[in-house]
């Protein structure tokens, strides 16, 4: 539900926009809202999750989430229903660190693998399905039922957490107050300014201020609060011990390229399937369909043999295909490919989320201490979401740039009109297709845009082969 719903209001948005009469702005801030609101406190509900028990702190996200998810299903006001999103986001957020959290504290280090690789199949499905699901919801029944689908599913996890997950013993921590005000000040201040860049144009966010005050102020915080985890001697939010586990460190580099991937990859190939070809939101999310249903084959046999193999093998064939697939889609997307053409690339993304998840996962965790669990689950996620975060900006900023690049003048429209147009065709719903005339241009700068997220996951594989063999038994 949670990684769903990350995804899953991009294809919702014209109608959300049609239904509420808001302008595009506006609905921008019902993803942002979400994304803010879930990131911002990963760090302290990790912690939370140690002090009063992952199942606890896991059952109280899942109510605020699912009550929220209604809430945002009846909202009348598009102001409304980004306050609900930033309650969804806060469930969210309690929620997502007592999962891995709970994987580390229940298997040992040696059967960890599979667990791993059922926690990275559905992590892996979840954010390629969203556009599917949400395609289907919002043309049978509307916008509203992209929120609504949570309610009978949190109902259902509820009773089984309830019933299934063990309460864990809890750690008698004292709580660092000022750590936490650094930290959540940071992640703010610096996840608004890249959110927010984009749509101002690096330019004044509030009077004065600009977004790289904004940025610059939000990393001032952060390194504040490094500096205060390293020197006060009360138990801090983020040991920084965390990080002398080297596998910890590169397995978090990794997953913070993985983040930027999947985010970044689905923005220019949504929009080339539906101005350039004429798809409808369902029909281009189908696009991606055998990706997941691919991944979801693969993930848990990985899972399974990431214990008896060696990770750094699986995790660099996962993120090297990612890359690969990325740059192979880049240099084929035009305004007359076929969708056959696709499939090979997008079953290769298909195979690199299979294999990717589990071993990144489960490596991260694996030397962990058991009382860390829960701040080695809360950095962790924290440094994927921030990845997601970079990557929804970062991919903007290159789809403007190759636009202006590949449209010009002789096609009766600059780069930056070509972009409104293709937003308006996709904020009518799709089944509108882009004159041939700029389609060409604009099918060739999608592409080209991909090839951003594939050299940065590049990153990520150079890490993961610096991994070091699993030790057997968890320190601590």
């Amino acid at each position: 539900m949670i990684l769903v719903d990350s995804t899953i209001v991009s294809v919702a948005m014209p109608d959300i926009m049609e239904s509420l009469h808001a302008d595009i702005n506006a609905v921008v801030w019902v993803t942002s809202a979400y994304l803010l609101a879930y990131v911002v406190p990963l760090l302290i509900t990790g912690r939370l999750g140690d002090r009063f028990g992952p199942k606890r702190v896991y059952m109280v996200g899942l109510i605020v989430f699912t009550v929220s998810s209604l809430w945002c299903g009846l909202t009348t006001t598009v102001g409304a229903l980004i306050v609900a999103r930033v309650v969804q986001g806060l469930g969210a957020a309690a929620m997502t660190p007592q999962t891995m959290a709970v994987i580390t504290r229940v298997f040992p280090a040696d059967r960890r693998g599979p667990a791993m690789g059922m926690w990275g199949a559905v992590a892996g499905i979840a954010t390629l399905v969203g556009p599917i699901v949400g395609g289907l919801l919002v043309d049978g029944f509307g916008w509203e039922w992209i929120f609504f689908v949570n309610v009978p599913v949190g109902i259902i996890a509820f009773v089984l957490a309830w019933r299934l997950v063990p309460r864990l013993e809890t750690h008698a921590h004292s709580f660092d107050w000022l750590g936490v005000v650094l930290s959540a000040c940071g992640l703010f201040l610096l996840v608004y300014g890249i959110q927010q860049a984009h749509g101002v144009e690096w330019g004044p966010l509030i009077g004065p201020i600009t977004v790289p005050f904004v940025i610059g102020g939000g990393i001032l915080f952060l390194i504040g609060f490094v500096l205060w985890q390293k020197y006060t001697r009360a138990e801090v939010l983020v040991p920084l011990s965390l990080f002398k586990d080297r596998n910890f460190t590169l397995a978090s580099i990794a997953m913070l390229t993985v983040g930027f991937g999947i985010t970044a990859m689905m923005f220019p190939l949504m929009l080339w399937a539906q101005t350039v070809l004429g798809y409808s939101p369902t029909q281009s999310a189908l696009l991606v369909a055998p990706m997941a249903i691919l991944s979801g084959v693969l993930a848990p046999f990985v899972g399974k043999m990431v214990d008896r193999g060696s990770p750094r093998v699986f995790a660099g064939i996962g993120l090297g295909a990612f890359s690969i697939a990325l740059f192979w889609i880049g240099s084929i997307l035009g305004s007359d490919t076929s969708p056959w053409v696709l499939m090979p690339p997008i079953l290769l993304l298909g195979v690199a989320n299979g294999f990717m998840w589990a071993p990144i996962s489960s490596t991260a965790t694996r030397n962990l201490a058991l009382h860390h669990a829960g701040a080695g689950s809360g950095v962790y996620n924290t440094v994927r979401q921030i990845g997601a975060v970079f990557g929804s900006a970062a991919i903007a900023v290159a789809m403007e740039s190759r636009l202006a690049a590949n449209i010009d003048d002789a096609s009766g429209m600059t780069g930056g009109s070509a972009a409104e147009a293709a937003g308006g065709m996709t904020a009518g719903g799709g089944g509108a297709r882009m004159p041939e005339a700029i389609a060409t241009g604009f099918a060739h700068a999608m592409g080209q845009s991909l090839w951003l997220p594939a050299g940065l996951i590049l990153i990520g594989f150079v890490a993961v082969l610096f991994f070091e063999k699993p030790k057997v038994r968890v320190r601590g």
